[in-house]
């Protein structure tokens, strides 16, 4: 399902709905995948997408009702979201977002979408690749550093889904304290199925989150354009 959704493969990502259904944590990931498989006809999207919509807004996340709005405006079934459209990765974003208040974020090229780390700017000007004083400010979007806070909350919430008593006890254990993050990483990976639904439940909150921060500054992410050839 990633691949398909990187490689903007709409049939690919249809058909794996189809025989997987829905994954209730990886909803924002299918979205933007449905997004591009709408817009390049494939086959069935449009039912799949139907349900995407309904299965966002019972979901709720942060991020799910914007996802939802851009879905049912694809199918002609409400209006546009009053948002400029703009090619920006999510995941990048959300990087910038949510890392080390001291050295993170950054900006966005509101020209291409390109997504600039605050180090990477910083490195480009010292080199002299950039000149600030050269710099448009209106073709930049600068994004403040929001913090790891809200993936704290992200790992307490996750730990709420662990049906697994024994597993939910040591990972609530973990998680107390100075590097809670790493201790939780290391717990989990004690079992591989806990771990690839934290990574899929840990991307698809950090997506939406990145997605409503968007929507706030009065942008959209597009749907990824499939690789040429």
């Amino acid at each position: 399902m990633r691949a398909a959704v990187a490689a903007s493969d709409g049939r690919a990502l249809v058909a794996h709905i189809g025989q997987q259904g829905l994954s209730e944590h990886s909803l924002q990931l299918i979205g933007d995948g449905l997004l591009a498989a709408l817009a390049q006809g494939s086959d069935g999207a449009e039912q799949q997408a139907a349900r995407c919509i309904d299965a966002l807004r019972e979901r709720g996340w942060v991020g799910d009702d914007d996802l939802a709005d851009q879905l049912a405006s694809a199918l002609g079934e409400g209006p546009t979201p009053m948002l400029r459209p703009l090619a920006v990765p999510l995941d990048d974003l959300a990087i910038l977002l949510e890392g080390d208040p001291l050295s993170g974020g950054g900006r966005i090229d509101l020209t291409t979408g390109e997504v600039w780390h605050r180090a990477a700017i910083e490195y480009a000007q010292e080199v002299g690749e950039v000149d600030p004083d050269d710099v448009d400010p209106d073709r930049g979007l600068y994004v403040e550093c929001e913090g790891s806070r809200i993936g704290y909350r992200d790992m307490e919430w996750f730990i709420g889904t662990v049906d697994d008593l024994h597993r939910a006890e040591f990972l609530e254990i973990a998680i107390q304290g100075r590097g809670a993050f790493r201790r939780f990483r290391d717990v989990l990976n004690r079992w591989p199925d806990e771990v690839d639904r934290w990574w899929a439940f840990s991307e698809d909150r950090q997506r939406g989150r990145a997605r409503s921060w968007l929507a706030a500054a009065g942008y959209r992410p597009t749907p990824p354009q499939p690789a040429p050839g």
